[in-house]
């Protein structure tokens, strides 16, 4: 399991590496051409379009896959313990208010909405999906922290001895 994981991470780096290599060359092409006036045909700019949709589909299916490790470790441990909340809060606030970015951005024209929309859809549905997952992590620190507090008080009263008057006396 580790090694296989280990290999899939290594793996995952080296697409992300030559995907921050291709597609900026690829921006700067195109970026040279318009300012040469060369005509340049439909096709690159599909691709370099279709390229960043698609990374924005694989960074939201990463994004939202993030939170259910976390998610289902809490759920088995019925503990949040070693697990920082505020961690989660600023996640909550900064995809909260970057999903709202978006979507307070959205053209005022009805006919260029529907294109805004479809061109962010990766990036919406990653901002809420994984705000809405947040949420259950904060239910889960609320419902395991009450846990936690009635387990304490059951400990300590079987720490403490049953029979302390009986040896001073």
């Amino acid at each position: 399991g580790s090694k296989s994981l280990k290999n899939f991470c290594i793996t995952w780096i080296m697409v992300c590496i030559t995907l921050c290599v291709i597609l900026p060359c690829q921006l700067l092409l195109r970026n040279q051409d318009q300012t040469t006036v060369v005509e340049r045909s439909n096709n690159s700019l599909d691709m370099i379009e279709m390229s960043g949709f698609i990374c924005g589909y694989i960074s939201c299916v990463f994004y939202l896959g993030s939170r259910f490790p976390q998610l289902y470790k809490n759920f088995r441990r019925r503990s949040t313990e070693g697990t920082s909340y505020l961690l989660f809060a600023l996640a909550m606030m900064g995809n909260c208010t970057y999903g709202l970015s978006l979507v307070l951005k959205m053209p005022a024209t009805e006919s260029f909405r529907a294109l805004y929309f479809i061109h962010h859809l990766p990036w919406l549905i990653g901002s809420f999906g994984v705000l809405f997952l947040d949420i259950f992590v904060t239910v889960q620190f609320i419902l395991y922290h009450q846990h936690k507090e009635r387990q304490s008080g059951l400990v300590a009263l079987e720490v403490e001895p049953l029979l302390v008057n009986e040896e001073t006396a």
